[in-house]
């Protein structure tokens, strides 16, 4: 294999010489920009703890109340993965756009991770708040619902054949119809969750604390993204010269 690459034809060479320039300038702006945000989520995480331990318990449920602080800033990010992921299938479904496509696949493992953590959260702050760990009602079941369908994305992708990544998109459309439903369930539906407008009823310590760690979780996601984004733009560029490769093999065959 090795002497074949070694003997290409020198158009493929050049070919494979300016993908390879390409891929390789912006690195190092790449990763200072990965720097930057790593150093600016750590700092955010820092502040907002410290906030979160200097917030006021809550009088009824006390220190298990500080799940909150956890709990809604992951259910907000599993909302808005659904949404990017959305976005991404749009333009790759009727745009044919190929970054958008993985963007969406990104996004859709974002929503499966921060989905996880409110449907583990969830179950521990309701035991002490409401006595028990579920119940389905209108918020909690339309949540499973969201996080299940994006399950079934990062499912379908994987194993959904010639066709997964049209099936997929469909299933990230369906997701973010679901997400009105989570978030005005409260509103339209007998349910024991909060209100939405529960954050401005906060006093001033919670409330601060509150919006420093919805930041701090927002920018890991943001993080998380770039990075995950970025490594499938490098597998993408990979799957490129191994197809310039091969058709440079034929040629010479």
């Amino acid at each position: 294999m090795v002497i074949k690459r070694l003997t290409l034809p020198a158009s493929a060479a050049i070919n494979c010489g300016i993908i390879s320039t390409m891929s390789s300038q912006p690195s190092s702006s790449r990763s200072l920009r990965f720097s930057v945000l790593s150093a600016i989520t750590f700092g955010l995480f820092v502040i907002a703890c410290n906030a979160i331990a200097d917030a006021p318990r809550e009088i009824t449920m006390g220190l298990v109340q500080k799940i909150f602080y956890f709990h809604v800033p992951c259910a907000w990010l599993l909302m808005l993965s659904t949404l990017v992921c959305a976005g991404g299938s749009i333009a790759y479904l009727f745009g044919g756009s190929e970054r958008g496509d993985r963007i969406a696949l990104s996004s859709a493992e974002l929503g499966v991770l921060f989905g996880l953590c409110v449907l583990v959260s969830g179950p521990l702050w309701a035991r002490a708040a409401w006595g028990v760990y579920w119940q389905w009602e209108a918020r909690l079941t339309s949540s499973l619902l969201l996080w299940l369908m994006m399950v079934a994305y990062v499912l379908a992708r994987r194993y959904g054949g010639p066709s997964a990544r049209r099936l997929a998109a469909a299933l990230a459309l369906f997701a973010a119809i679901d997400i009105p439903l989570v978030y005005f369930s409260v509103r339209y539906f007998r349910s024991i969750h909060p209100q939405t407008t529960v954050v401005s009823t906060l006093v001033p310590g919670m409330r601060g604390a509150f919006w420093l760690s919805l930041l701090a979780f927002t920018s890991l996601w943001w993080l998380l993204i770039s990075i995950r984004v970025a490594a499938e733009d490098r597998a993408a560029e990979i799957i490129d010269l191994e197809v310039l490769l091969d058709q440079a093999e034929e040629k010479k065959a």
